[in-house]
Order: C-alpha cells, then structure tokens, then sequence
C-alpha cells in the first residue's frame, strides 16, 4: 500500500483527474502496459490517494471510496493504418474542441493550456465525413524519464481524449469510464507522434472507441480501447 497523489496540473474537468492520465498512474503500479482500468469515481486532485496492489489487481482509493481499479490483462485492439504525419497534422484544423470545448483546460485536449503546460492534442476529422480522428504531437521535454523517453502515464493521457471525439457525435456530454491500454514502446521526447481515434460501437450510454499512437514511420507505439459514458441530461447542469 502507497500514497499517490494527482497533481492539479493534470486536470481534466476542473476539479478532478483526467482520466487517461489518472488511469496510467494507476496502471503503472501493474507495470504501466497490458491493463484494464476502470473508473469509478472522478479523481480528486492535490491530496493523498491510497493505491492498493494485490497480485495482478490495484485498487485507488479516497479514504474508503474507491476510485479506481485496473488489473492485469492481454490487451489487443485492432488497429487501422495511421494517416501520414502531414494529414494528421491537416486534420487538426477540423478539431471541434477549437470552438467549443466541454473543458478548455484539460490537460489532453484542451486549447486554453499553454505549449508545454498541457498535452494540446486536438484531434480532428482526417475526413470531413467520416468519424476517425487525428493530430500529430510532440512530446515535452518535461514529460520524459530519466533515460529521456515519454512516461508511461502521459502515454495513458495521450490514448484518452481522442476517443472521445471520435465518439462525440453519439455520446455528447461524456466521461472516461474504462481504458485498457498496450504499450509497444516509450518514445523519446521532442519526437512527433502521429494521435488516432476511431468509433467501435455505441449501446445506449456506453460508447467504445479506439486510440493509437504511431511514429512517423507508421510504427505502432501505444494503442488503446475505452468505454466512454453519456453523462444524464441533469449531471450536465
């Protein structure tokens, strides 16, 4: 049993984690790859968490909420061709979140974090008319190791946000409620890597969406696969 605790920088919604980041702290007690995390709760920010690890299973907690849970599991997700890093680039424009954003401020996404504060990953349409989305980021220096690669939780944080675009049209108001990520490889900062996200399928609230990252090259670095959950029409007020 140890304490962590999620800096406020780190915020998705104002007041509480942003779940991929969230989710990779967790996992990363479960050696960061090849884990289901669930959220439960939304993660408190600026205090002490309790993380508890039995085996292959790790519980977060508040006090005697629980927060979170991840454990270990083969995670294999299909993954389609990554657009070049120029389309990827292009298709940033499309980003929706440029006009109208649920949380400007968050960490991943959110256009109102300065350049090297925030992730300003904005995933738009590759195709106007078709849902997969894309951006092309690069890695802040102070988001590396001490051996100069990408840590394991920001690559959690990067695998977040665009799922939800790709899904935003059926899910609207939405939070994280699940992401099972792989990591093939931990880049190196100040290298870009080109942000996919696709739809899976929608059943009722529950909506489940792709994520990946390649290098330039189109090597596969990390991929994902989350369950993203309509908010009631009244938690939006």
């Amino acid at each position: 049993m140890r304490d962590i605790r999620i800096d406020r920088r780190f915020h998705g919604p104002p007041d509480s984690g942003n779940g991929g980041y969230s989710a990779g702290l967790v996992a990363k007690a479960l050696g960061g790859s090849d884990c289901v995390v669930s959220l439960w709760k939304p993660p408190p920010l600026g205090r002490a968490l309790t993380l508890e690890t039995s085996g292959d299973e790790v519980v977060l907690r508040d006090g005697e909420v629980e927060i979170a849970t991840a454990r270990k599991a083969e995670v294999m997700v299909g993954v389609p061709p990554p657009p070049a890093a120029d389309a990827a680039r292009m298709a940033e424009r499309r980003f929706t979140g440029l006009c109208d954003h649920i949380f400007p401020a968050c960490f991943v996404c959110g256009p109102d974090r300065a350049t090297g504060d925030g992730l300003r990953i904005f995933p738009g349409r590759i195709d106007p008319g078709s849902p997969p989305v894309a951006a092309l980021w690069t890695p802040a220096s102070n988001l590396a190791d001490e051996e100069g690669r990408v840590r394991s939780e920001f690559l959690w944080a990067a695998l977040d946000c665009p799922g939800y675009f790709a899904v935003q049209a059926q899910a609207g108001l939405a939070l994280l409620g699940r992401l099972a990520a792989r990591i093939e490889a931990r880049p190196p900062v100040g290298r870009p890597i080109i942000v996919t996200g696709w739809p899976i399928g929608s059943e009722g609230r529950r909506h489940r969406a792709g994520t990946a990252l390649h290098d330039e090259g189109g090597r596969l670095i990390a991929a994902a696969e989350a369950v993203w959950v309509t908010l009631k029409p009244t938690a939006a007020h």
